[in-house]
């Protein structure tokens, strides 16, 4: 099969011919029909995420097709639709695991890091990790759900109910996580890069009562800012921004190093938290919630072997809401 292949830091990705896997014990062999592609990638393709799985094919937005059954599978059947996220695989027997903590799981594996992921014409996956998708959407439209969906769902709830919600970083996640919180009841305000006239008139395009660059501030302050941005820098700006009992989360799994700043800016209550990963709860009550509000996902397609063009649009900030990886897509059809 072909697939995009990740040989080290600092290397782009290969066109290459490789094996097509077979699935093993409770895992899937899926045809992949999109994959998103997410800052995630980016992280592991710099060395900011260490360790990953060399030769690797990256990709953990991943919709396909299941084509055949390992040993021992139960929930999915030839033919059924499926998405698979970034958590791949858990213990299931150690303290975070037994308490509804799968995410924190130290023995826990992640799809296109240490497990091969989308950026491929075949996966395979473990069947208790893969989600049954809503008809609502596409194959394309699905993709961003199981990432930048999931992980801004859980970035949203740990926010709690905030009336004024901050969101820093104007990308994938936070055009999904927008629309989410708008339907229930908060103003968004979004932060951009500063200049970027499109991020912005895209935001206020989904609802933001105020859209304006990350160097500038609210009108009033926040209830709660979401950060995801991978600039630890942003984490005393939004904590300036954020009202005595608010809170920020810091939703990337990686960010650059946070910057000293006065105890008066934490102070008053206000809470600063992280985000890890995603639960399979989490992917189970985005998925109900999604259709019903509903959620509607920007995407821009590109053919699997332009994975490198994908990655260097997302990193410019050219991207409107996510980029796609189609196996098969022809670039001369109208992007979506």
């Amino acid at each position: 099969m072909k697939a995009m292949l990740f040989s080290g830091p600092g290397k782009p990705l290969a066109l290459t011919e490789v094996v097509q896997p077979r699935p093993g014990k409770h895992q899937v062999l899926i045809r992949v029909t999109a994959c998103a592609v997410c800052r995630t990638d980016l992280h592991i393709m710099d060395g900011e995420l260490d360790a990953p799985k060399l030769p690797l094919i990256p990709g953990h937005e991943i919709v396909g097709i299941v084509i055949s059954l390992g040993e021992g599978v139960t929930r999915f059947a030839i033919g059924d639709r499926v998405g698979v996220p970034w958590l791949g695989w858990t213990c299931g027997r150690c303290a975070y695991c037994r308490s509804g903590r799968e995410n924190l799981c130290d023995e826990a594996r992640f799809t296109g890091y240490q497990i091969d992921g989308g950026f491929a014409e075949f996966t395979v996956a473990n069947e208790c990790f893969c989600f049954a998708l809503p008809d609502d959407y596409s194959d394309a439209e699905a993709a961003p759900l199981l990432c930048a969906g999931m992980i801004g769902y859980r970035a949203w709830r740990m926010a709690g109910n905030a009336k004024r919600l901050g969101v820093y970083g104007f990308g994938a996640a936070a055009h999904i996580v927008a629309q989410v919180a708008r339907h229930q009841g908060s103003d968004i305000y979004a932060f951009t890069r500063p200049g970027d006239t499109a991020a912005a008139a895209f935001a206020r395009e989904l609802g933001a009562v105020w859209a304006g660059g990350s160097d500038t501030r609210a009108p009033q302050p926040l209830d709660a800012a979401l950060i995801f941005a991978p600039l630890g820098t942003l984490v005393p700006t939004a904590l300036r921004a954020t009202a005595k009992g608010g809170t920020v989360v810091c939703a990337g799994i990686h960010m650059s190093d946070i910057p000293a700043f006065p105890y008066a800016d934490l102070w008053g209550e206000r809470c600063l938290c992280s985000v890890a990963n995603l639960t399979r709860q989490d992917g189970e009550e985005f998925l109900e919630l999604a259709p019903k509000i509903p959620v509607r996902t920007r995407t821009v397609m590109y053919p699997l072997e332009k994975a490198n063009e994908a990655l260097a649009d997302l990193r410019a900030g050219r991207i409107e809401g996510a980029a796609v990886l189609v196996p098969g897509y022809s670039e001369s059809s109208a992007r979506k």
